[in-house]
């Protein structure tokens, strides 16, 4: 399609507007199932060709598709937001007012062309997903989380909050597909510590993939899933789904934030309760980041070895005080070196994900727990790091200490791996 006219835009923006207003008030006599897209699309052509005619309006084909699509787009998809929700590229959608719209591209943000007409439109916008999952935003209720047809999760604040005005941010949910062997292709990780995950997982090791937000902790482990025994029940729990691990025997769970009315509430914690009721083999949190930590650990301490989790932490040390803080938190109120020692019984591994300096995913560590008699040890298997020259590269550090274990299971190990750990012995 060929970029429109940029003096024609407001006469669209006010046509866009008109139709919409003659759409909704055409409902009441004659109902449409906005759900519908071709019927929608069809009365959204009937009504252009009525007011073209009505004001004497021209407009040429694409004019009139670009017309009909932002009409439709606001009855039934993302509004202004459809172009940049269908860009597989982008995983953030940042609305900072109407007239400003951020997105973050291969993880760095630019601010996008896409605009709203005016702070009642971005309101409505909002009001429309959100009252779709029974819940309300208004200066008593000024912030509030939602959950998009496709599983993006959106979050929206208003004043007194926000003094600028209605801001959104929305994350993308996208179904991710990518095998480990695609992330060792886009240069995520190495093959070696591709391998070194795969042993992990099979050996039955509790692993939390920890690292900031959009750094690709979920795509790693769903990633990693595909290593699970295909006889092994997964139950999963998540604030709002997003994973889509490559086993064929999952149950997913997921928590629901209260109603209008204060009911209804069912978190994470509530969640794992119910998990460890279900006969799980394996029970995946897609992120802790509450009093939940207590129960996953205890879970993980009590037979469902093999658990994987995310955490939002700058490096594996803090990830485990961050489990740590989390858990005391809890209204267990049990003592720190009793929650520290649960923390070293339940974890045997981190994987720290980040983006370098590119905006490129990467492992940026691994590292290996290993509970002592009077101190916690930390092995760390695997680092991304500059040479002397000023390039970076994936350098493995030391042979793991679950790799007696492995060899003594009879889990298979690459030739390539084998003479690796060898040579970090010589």
């Amino acid at each position: 399609m060929e970029r429109l006219d940029e003096k024609q835009a407001p006469v669209l923006a006010k046509a866009r507007q008109h139709i919409h207003k003659r759409l909704i008030t055409s409902l009441d006599s004659d109902p449409l199932d906005v759900q519908n897209a071709s019927e929608v699309t069809a009365r959204v052509q009937a009504l252009i060709s009525v007011v073209s005619n009505q004001v004497g309006l021209r407009l040429t084909e694409d004019e009139r598709e670009a017309l009909a699509n932002g009409v439709v787009s606001e009855v039934s998809g993302m509004g202004p937001l459809q172009p940049l929700m269908d860009d597989p590229t982008i995983t953030d959608i940042l609305v900072n007012g109407p007239s400003s719209v951020w997105v973050d591209r291969d993880g760095r943000l630019e601010q996008s062309t896409v605009q709203f007409d005016d702070e009642g439109h971005l309101r409505r916008f909002v009001d429309r997903f959100v009252g779709s999952h029974g819940k309300h935003l208004d200066s008593s209720n000024p912030a509030v989380d939602a959950r998009l047809p496709d599983g993006s999760r959106l979050h929206a604040i208003i004043p007194p909050l926000s003094p600028v005005g209605t801001v959104v941010s929305i994350r993308r949910f996208r179904q991710s597909h990518a095998s480990l062997n695609d992330l060792v292709a886009n240069g995520m990780l190495s093959e070696a510590m591709s391998e070194t995950l795969r042993l992990a997982v099979r050996s039955r090791m509790n692993i939390v993939f920890a690292g900031g937000a959009g750094a690709g902790k979920t795509t790693l482990l769903n990633a990693v899933s595909e290593f699970i025994p295909d006889s092994e029940r997964i139950v999963t729990i998540e604030d709002s789904a997003e994973l889509a691990l490559r086993h064929h025997h999952v149950i997913s769970l997921e928590g629901r934030q209260e109603n209008s009315e204060g009911k209804g509430k069912h978190d994470l914690r509530s969640l794992l309760k119910h998990a460890l009721r279900m006969r799980a083999d394996r029970i995946i949190v897609g992120e802790v980041r509450g009093e939940e930590v207590f129960d996953m650990l205890q879970a993980m301490n009590i037979g469902h070895d093999g658990s994987l989790s995310t955490i939002h932490a700058n490096n594996p040390e803090q990830a485990l005080k961050r489990m740590e803080t989390l858990a005391l938190l809890s209204e267990t109120q049990a003592p720190r070196q009793a929650i520290r020692d649960m923390v070293d019984a339940a974890v045997g591994m981190i994987v720290h994900v980040g983006r370098d300096a590119s905006g490129s995913r990467r492992v940026l560590s691994m590292v290996e727990l290993l509970a002592g008699e009077s101190d916690r040890q930390l092995n760390e298997l695997f680092r991304w790091e500059r040479t002397r020259q000023g390039s970076a590269a994936f350098s493995c550090l030391r042979r793991p200490w679950f790799a007696d274990n492995v060899l003594c299971e009879g889990l298979p190990v690459t030739e390539r791996l084998l003479d690796l750990w060898q040579g970090l012995e010589d």
